[in-house]
C-alpha cells in the first residue's frame, strides 16, 4: 500500500512539474514597444543635418508627452531595405511611422493600405509608384514637402547683399529638394546682385551624388577655394563636413543646409534652413489631437514659417536683420517667387543654366 501511495505522488510531482514547465512556455514573451519610429534614410540621426533635424523634433515632443519613441536605419539605401524597416517599426507596435527623405515615396505608397492602423508622416516627398504614374496619399498618411527654393534664395541674396561675389554651389544627390535649394540660391544671388548694381557674380555648381563625407568632396572644395570661391553652399548632409575641412583649412566660409550648422564649424556664415522639427512636431500635435491631416500634401514655405536663416547666429557683416525681413517678408506674400525643379517643361530638372540669370554666371562642373 505504501509503495502505491508513493508511486501516486510521484506520478502527481511529475505531472506537476510537467504542467508547470508547460505553462512556462506558453506565456508570450512581451518585448518592450515604441509608440512613434523614425525610419532614416541613408544618414544617420547626428548627420547635424536633415535626419538630426527630424529626429530631434521627435525627441523634444516625445519626451515632453512622455511618449516612447526609437528610430530604426535601413541597412541599404532601396526600396526593400526601406520595407524591411518599416516592418520592423509595425513589429515594434509604432503607431506612427515618420519617414525621411524622398527615397521613402514608393514604400509609403506601397505600404499605407497594408496598415491602415498605422499612422505614416512622409516628410519630404509624396507616395507614389515606382514609375510616378499614380500618386496617392491615404487617410492614414501625409506628405510633407518646404519650400527649399526660398531658403536658398534666402541663402544667396543674403551672400551677395554680404558683399560675396565668388560662389560655389556643392549639393549631394541631384533629389528635389537638393535641385531646389540650388535654384532658388542661384536665383536670389542673381536678385541681390541687380538690386546693387553689380555687373557680374560667379558660381561654380556640382551634385557630388551622395550624401557622404568624402575625400573627393573636401578636395575638390579646397580646388575651388584655391580659385578664388569665397563662399560654398554645402548642400549635401554629410558633405557639409567634408566642405567645412577644406573652409578651415584655406580660410573661407560656408553656408550651411537643413538646420542651424554654425556649431559645426566657425566658417559656417549662416545655414538655408527648413522647419524639420517644427512640421514634426506640427504634425504630431495634430494627430493626438485627433486632426492628423490624413490624405493631404502639405509644402511648409516662408508662410508657415518653413523655412529661414538663422540670423540670431549667421556671421554677416553688412547684411542686417532689417535686410532679412524685407526680403522674407517678400516671401510671404508671394512678391517673390523663386523657381523650382519642376519649373522647366513641367518636368524636373538639373541644369541651373536654365534659369536665365544674366549677372550670375553660372559653370557647371562635371
Amino acid at each position: 500500500m505504501k509503495r502505491v501511495l508513493a508511486l501516486l505522488l510521484v506520478l502527481v510531482l511529475v505531472f506537476g512539474l510537467v504542467a508547470c514547465v508547460g505553462d512556462q512556455e506558453e506565456t508570450p514573451v512581451i518585448e518592450e514597444t515604441y509608440e512613434i519610429a523614425m525610419i532614416t534614410d541613408i544618414g544617420t540621426i547626428d548627420d547635424k543635418s536633415f535626419n538630426q533635424g527630424i529626429w530631434e523634433g521627435i525627441v523634444a515632443y516625445a519626451e515632453e508627452n512622455e511618449i516612447t519613441h526609437k528610430y530604426y536605419k535601413p541597412a541599404k539605401q532601396t526600396t526593400d531595405a526601406y520595407l524591411a524597416a518599416i516592418q520592423l517599426a509595425v513589429e515594434g507596435r509604432a503607431k506612427i511611422i515618420i519617414t525621411s527623405g524622398c527615397f521613402f515615396e514608393e514604400p509609403i505608397y506601397l505600404v499605407q493600405g497594408l496598415y491602415e492602423d498605422v499612422t505614416f508622416i512622409l516628410i519630404d516627398g509624396n507616395p507614389h509608384n515606382a514609375d510616378y504614374t499614380e500618386f496617392r496619399t491615404n487617410e492614414n498618411a501625409v506628405g510633407i514637402v518646404f519650400a527649399e527654393e526660398q531658403s536658398g534664395y534666402l541663402a544667396g541674396y543674403a551672400a551677395v547683399k554680404d558683399g560675396y561675389t565668388k560662389l560655389g554651389f556643392m549639393g549631394g544627390m541631384a533629389v528635389p529638394a537638393v535641385i531646389k535649394f540650388g535654384y532658388g540660391f542661384v536665383q536670389g544671388a542673381e536678385d541681390a546682385a541687380e538690386e546693387m548694381g553689380i555687373g557680374s557674380v560667379d558660381m561654380k555648381y556640382y551634385y557630388t551624388g551622395g550624401f557622404d563625407a568624402t575625400p573627393e568632396a573636401q578636395t575638390l572644395a579646397a580646388s575651388w577655394y584655391a580659385e578664388g570661391t569665397e563662399v560654398i553652399f554645402a548642400c549635401g548632409g554629410a558633405v557639409g563636413n567634408s566642405v567645412m575641412s577644406a573652409a578651415e583649412a584655406a580660410d573661407a566660409k560656408v553656408i550651411g543646409v537643413d538646420v542651424d550648422q554654425s556649431p559645426e564649424s566657425d566658417t559656417v556664415i549662416t545655414s538655408a534652413m527648413k522647419g524639420l522639427a517644427s512640421a514634426v512636431q506640427t504634425t504630431l500635435d495634430q494627430y493626438y489631437a485627433g486632426e492628423f491631416p490624413g490624405g493631404e500634401a502639405l509644402v511648409f514655405a516662408a508662410d508657415m514659417d518653413g523655412v529661414k536663416l538663422p540670423m540670431d547666429t549667421s556671421k554677416f557683416t553688412s547684411f542686417t536683420q532689417e535686410d532679412y525681413d524685407a526680403i522674407y517678408e517678400k516671401l510671404v506674400f508671394g512678391e517673390i517667387a523663386p523657381q523650382k525643379d519642376t519649373d522647366a517643361n513641367g518636368a524636373a530638372i538639373e541644369d541651373a543654366t536654365k534659369l536665365g540669370t544674366k549677372i550670375v554666371k553660372v559653370t557647371l562642373v562635371k
